[in-house]
């Protein structure tokens, strides 16, 4: 098949107001602030900016509701005119909440925290008080140039995305998931036979998604998850090199393959069955063994659902592409098993497709990798890297798109990058955004658009990430009592900074 030039393409989401009249700015700044806690904090519209362009980003960083938390607690809040408008948020609803409305001219200007989603223009950095807090997804490597700005101008910085939990959190059913698909590999550790196991997880649920996540990260030969109502002849693997996992609590074995899998010599592991014999001592002995991790997954973070809208996104583009093509049986690979990976899968396994690969760090390598793509319609990478591999390991290279993977084929990176930052997958310079969320290289057409659940979740997320920092606010980190009491994980995600409040 003779690959085409690259080419681009885009595709065209009854209280009285306050004003800043009954509360100026003038009278704001003459104020003493604490050096202790935060007294005054604005939240802001998002515009344009740098990762925003054409300022298609819509979500606000704070629903009205939680606005109203905030100002019970003490804090003086103030809302940029129609900063909740982009996803039906009226300036009312937040005075109703409390706060003090103000124009874009104001919004920044003498306040100790600013809060917004993305990271703030550079024109908007000008305006800010030297020594305020901003709490944003800062992606602070990914843009030197606003990053050397902010340091210019004395500006602490605490990225929301590299908040952790403190300590690692596991819920009782991730860890169950994660200790039974333990058990079910260690007849094969026993053995040295790992390496060769092919696992085939039925189904995909939140009871599931331990056992994917352990049996990724110990190197099977092979895992797919699979649609719980697949005939026998429609498996692809059987005997004592095969083991399926599945959880009868909701998988109902309509077409009798349990047995006939059994009758081929294949291994067999339910979850249920495991739960009911051995559940609460396995959890409590888990948990007697692996204390909590002094950090986990980010506080503030919809990336379950940034693989569920990726990888709806690459469903759309595929079947535009191919459209002939019956979409339960495209051959789906998804990179990585963590939050993203897992929505991926989630996503894939809703829209019906029959097999869909997980790839861990065995798959990935150098030229195993390419056993798996070669025949990909889909590929979804939510693989993240160190960032010492950042630009030197490409899992999904240019030389890929170029000779294996097939024309009209969807690359969908749910990682992004930038010049100095970069993706997994080397096609990916930077980010993609709204403006033009795909390109077309060698045939194949690649997306790496960040902010995924603008593509159809805008205030369900925005709902989600609005209670999450609201309670980095005011639950256990408790930013609002300022810089000098932050926590291990807060100090960790003061990206720039600490400056003094001038």
């Amino acid at each position: 098949m003779t690959k085409q030039a690259p080419a681009f393409s885009s595709l065209a989401f009854s209280s009285q107001a306050l004003s800043s009249q009954d509360l100026s700015s003038q009278d704001l700044s003459s104020q003493a602030f604490s050096s202790q806690a935060f007294s005054s904090l604005a939240l802001t519209k998002e515009i344009e900016s740098p990762e925003n362009p054409g300022g298609l980003e819509r979500r606000v960083a704070l629903v009205p509701s939680d606005v109203g938390k905030l100002v019970q607690s003490g804090l003086k809040v103030f809302v940029e005119h129609g900063a909740g408008e982009g996803v039906g948020f009226s300036d009312v609803e937040y005075t109703d909440n409390g706060a003090v409305l103000q124009t874009s001219a104001q919004i920044y200007k003498d306040k100790e925290l600013i809060v917004k989603f993305k990271g703030p223009s550079m024109a908007s950095i000008e305006d800010m008080r030297q020594g305020c807090t901003l709490f944003c997804m800062a992606h602070f490597h990914s843009y030197p140039n606003r990053a050397q700005l902010l340091e210019d101008h004395k500006i602490n910085v605490i990225a929301m995305e590299e908040i952790n939990e403190q300590p690692k959190v596991n819920t009782d059913q991730v860890i169950l998931s994660r200790v039974a698909m333990f058990e079910a590999l260690k007849p094969f550790f026993s053995e040295n036979t790992i390496g060769g196991l092919r696992v085939r997880i039925i189904g995909w649920s939140e009871r599931l998604r331990g056992a994917i996540r352990r049996c990724g990260n110990r190197n099977p030969r092979s895992l797919k998850i699979l649609q719980p109502n697949l005939t026998f002849a429609e498996l692809d693997v059987v005997g004592d090199k095969a083991l399926y996992f599945y959880d009868s609590l909701t998988f109902t074995d309509e077409h009798g393959v349990l047995e006939a899998l059994k009758a081929q010599g294949t291994h067999l592991f339910d979850l249920h069955e495991f739960e009911k014999e051995h559940g609460p001592k396995a959890v409590a002995t888990y948990r007697e063994i692996h204390p909590p991790e002094e950090f986990g997954l980010r506080r503030i973070q919809c990336l379950h659902e940034t693989g569920q809208a990726g990888a709806r996104y690459g469903i759309d583009l595929l079947k535009a592409n191919k459209p002939d093509l019956n979409i339960a049986n495209a051959n789906a690979v998804v990179l990585g098993y963590g939050n993203v990976g897992q929505g991926a899968v989630h996503e894939l396994f809703a829209q019906g497709i029959k097999f869909v690969h997980v790839l861990g760090r065995a798959q990935t390598a150098k030229g195993r990798i390419d056993f798996w793509i070669k025949d990909a319609d889909i590929i979804v990478n939510g693989a993240e890297q160190s960032p010492d591999l950042r630009g030197k390991n490409f899992l999904i290279s240019n030389q890929h798109l170029k000779d294996m993977v097939p024309n009209q084929s969807v690359v969908i990176d749910l990682v992004g990058g930038s010049p100095t930052n970069r993706s997994p997958v080397e096609a990916v310079i930077s980010c993609s955004f709204l403006t033009e969320p795909y390109f077309v290289q060698d045939g194949v057409t690649v997306s790496a658009l960040w902010g995924w659940p603008m593509m159809g979740m805008m205030r369900e997320t925005a709902e989600r990430y609005s209670g999450q920092i609201v309670d980095v606010f005011l639950g256990p980190e408790r930013l609002v009592d300022g810089l000098e009491t932050l926590n291990p994980s807060l100090q960790r995600a003061l990206v720039c900074g600490p400056f003094k409040l001038i």
